[in-house]
């Protein structure tokens, strides 16, 4: 996949490092993540914010697999989000994992919070995939877009992989009977 370039500094850019500007016109840009955090810092007056790139870092699961994890740190006014993500190819793909903090946050100090977050995820396995079959009586993932489905049936993602709806309800067709709970959360909120 090509890489864009950012609309303000003209460099070439990973899709997964842009983000679609927004302005007061109804137009947007696109930006590259260094070009949105100093277009935000500048309008809301934070001139302290430390505008960091962090290399990607390799994690192994519970299961003896290794994930490699891109970060991205974007101001969002007196807040920042920082995101923690595996690729396909240069789009997100697999385990996302994000963190709020203040704005004057220490990055490390958060960095550091994410990352035993993440710990605390790759050390459980939901699903066994030989089996096809739910370990534990619990299932905790993400919410996606099925381009299969058109927008009628989600996908999710558990233990970093892909389920289709379909595939996920023939899993729980072995608890007939039982009862359940399905909490949904903020993408930086702990499960």
């Amino acid at each position: 996949m090509a890489h864009e370039r950012c609309e303000q500094c003209g460099n070439p850019t990973a899709p997964w490092d842009t983000i679609h500007c927004g302005s007061g016109d109804g137009s947007y840009q696109l930006l590259c993540t260094l070009c949105f955090n100093a277009r935000i810092a500048e309008s809301t007056g934070f001139t302290d914010f430390e505008n960091v790139r962090l290399d990607p870092i390799r994690m192994i699961d519970c299961g003896g697999e290794s994930h490699r994890f891109h970060f991205q740190l974007r101001l969002l006014g007196d807040r920042i989000a920082l995101d923690a993500f595996e690729l396909r190819g240069e789009l997100r793909a697999g385990y996302r994992f994000q963190l709020i903090g203040e704005a004057d946050a220490d990055v490390l100090v958060l960095l550091g919070h994410l990352v035993e977050k993440m710990r605390r995820a790759l050390s459980v396995r939901h699903i066994d995939f030989l089996e096809r079959q739910i370990i534990d009586s619990t299932v905790r993932g993400r919410i996606e877009w099925d381009e299969s489905q058109d927008g009628h049936l989600p996908l999710v993602v558990v233990d970093g992989k892909e389920v289709s709806w379909n595939d996920l309800g023939r899993m729980l067709m072995s608890m007939e009977g039982w009862q359940f709970r399905l909490d949904i959360a903020d993408p930086s909120e702990e499960l």
